[in-house]
């Protein structure tokens, strides 16, 4: 391949995004500053009936943002000091933040080098009497591998509860995230595949109890108002989120069809070149039975970080998802947890990397960013 003229790439287009479906959305605002609803609401119920349809789930229960989803996913399990939680330590804050901000600890278990995702095969060694909860998170977008965490969680009698902020639509051998443990934390942070306007979450459960009880947890603990059952949180989904969201449910599948076509143009692009079998580049791997939603399409590569400046150079936009692990955070420290301790997550964190795979992302836009990658490894 020869480098075409620079052009300008994007990580994420939501000037794109938002430019093709702006009178639906404006009207959808309009809609609610009609109404007076600002918080919950007629849009936050009838987004909820539309996620849980959407996920095969029978609940779902809207909240401020994905990091509370996951806050009061463990809060509806009463997880609190001495408890412990098994999760990976390769993946964003909100998830092990959660966990120790309400006293629990977080017991961390190495990801599988091909998919990013907790490594089953590990866990076993892990449990004690104090271990309360499995949460495996649906990493860029496909799903962890739940029928063996699943299996084991149930012989010991632990919920599964999943991370699957950036896993809407994804699905696991024919059955889709939200639907795959317990209870399903998702985030609707701008930058996911259903982003709103700013923070949103939702929570999916097949569990009439538990979803009575998040709806509560919610709203400061109040199944009526002014009479608290739990010290709950104040974290309401707002109808302008809501109605932004039901408008982009209505696309999410198409969208979710041009990232997974974007990643089968990036594998056919990448095998075009020497970069796979040079071992510079390493694609994603879509683990058969699994659908892949794409969230993010992370590459694995020699030379990181130079490569991240040099595609910056060339306007093209990229992120490390995620640059420090989190058994390494200094927030962390007092948990002892020291370098080396979890390699193929410390070693994801040294060579990872984001490159752009949003819907309104074209051919040529690919070819290059494929292109310019094989530039840089030319030099």
């Amino acid at each position: 391949m020869n480098p075409q003229l620079r052009r300008k790439v994007a990580l994420l287009d939501l000037h794109l995004h938002y430019e093709k479906i702006q009178d639906e959305i404006d009207t959808a605002i309009k809609r609610v500053f009609a109404s007076k609803q600002f918080i919950l609401g007629s849009e936050v119920k009838e987004l909820e009936h539309e996620i849980a349809a959407y996920c095969h789930s029978d609940y779902a229960i809207g909240c401020a943002s994905g990091s509370d989803a996951i806050l009061l996913a463990l809060m509806a399990y009463d997880i609190g000091v001495g408890d412990e939680v098994i999760t990976t330590p390769y993946t964003f804050f909100a998830t092990v933040g959660s966990i120790v901000r309400l006293g629990a600890k977080p017991v961390f278990v190495d990801i599988e080098e091909s998919t990013f995702n907790m490594n089953p095969q590990a866990l076993a060694a892990l449990i004690n009497d104090k271990t309360r909860a499995i949460l495996p998170i649906h990493l860029f977008g496909q799903c962890a591998d739940m029928e063996p965490i699943k299996a084991l969680a149930k012989s010991i009698g632990i919920p599964v509860i999943e991370d699957a902020a950036q896993a809407i639509g994804a699905e696991y051998k024919g059955e889709r995230a939200g639907k795959l443990g317990a209870l399903a934390a998702f985030s609707f942070y701008p930058s996911k595949n259903l982003g709103g306007a700013g923070d949103g979450g939702m929570l999916t459960t097949d569990d009439a109890a538990l979803a009575e009880k998040l709806q509560a947890l919610r709203a400061h603990g109040a199944r009526k108002k002014y009479f608290h059952d739990y010290v709950g949180l104040n974290s309401r989904l707002d109808s302008l989120q809501a109605a932004i969201l039901r408008v982009k449910l209505k696309y999410l599948e198409v969208w979710s069809e041009a990232r997974r076509e974007n990643a089968r143009r990036y594998q056919n692009l990448f095998s075009q070149t020497n970069l796979l079998t040079a071992g510079k580049v390493r694609l994603p791997v879509e683990v058969a039975g699994m659908r892949h939603v794409y969230n993010q399409y992370v590459i694995v590569v020699e030379a990181r970080d130079r490569l991240m400046a040099y595609l910056k150079e060339q306007g093209i936009g990229t992120e490390i998802y995620y640059p420090l692990p989190l058994h390494l955070q200094t927030c962390f420290a007092d948990l002892g947890f020291h370098r080396g301790d979890f390699p193929v997550s410390e070693k994801a964190a040294a060579t990872a990397l984001a490159i752009p795979v949003h819907p309104e992302l074209t051919a040529a836009d690919q070819q290059y960013v494929v292109e310019s990658i094989e530039a840089f490894y030319a030099v």
